[in-house]
């Protein structure tokens, strides 16, 4: 395992853990390697969900996760799609920890 999917799989886990039940055991599924039959259609169709986000339903939150899935089949997403993830939950404690700090002062 090179140490780009090594790092998608860790910043993966993080979002597993956080996920309800029933989610996560549906993502647990998706990134299993005999999943690929679903998880390039599934990506594919979450992407182009996500772009046309201005539409009920369908939001701009399908975009990353779309990249996510196809980032396990898809060699050159990899590196991108785990720093992404790395920089977004850097970004989402430094916000929290601004807030908390603005909340108690």
């Amino acid at each position: 395992m090179d140490r780009h999917h090594a790092r998608l799989e860790r910043r993966v886990d993080r979002i597993e853990e956080k996920l309800p039940g029933r989610m996560a055991r549906a993502l647990r599924w998706l990134r299993d390697p005999q999943a690929t039959w679903v998880r390039v259609p599934s990506g594919i169709l979450l992407i182009v969900g996500g772009v046309f986000s201005f539409l009920p339903v369908l939001g701009i939150w399908m975009l990353p996760l779309g990249l996510i899935l196809l980032a396990y089949d898809v060699p050159f997403l990899k590196a991108p799609v785990g720093r992404t993830l790395v920089w977004g939950e850097r970004r989402w404690k430094e916000w929290r920890r601004r807030r908390r700090a603005a909340t108690s002062s």
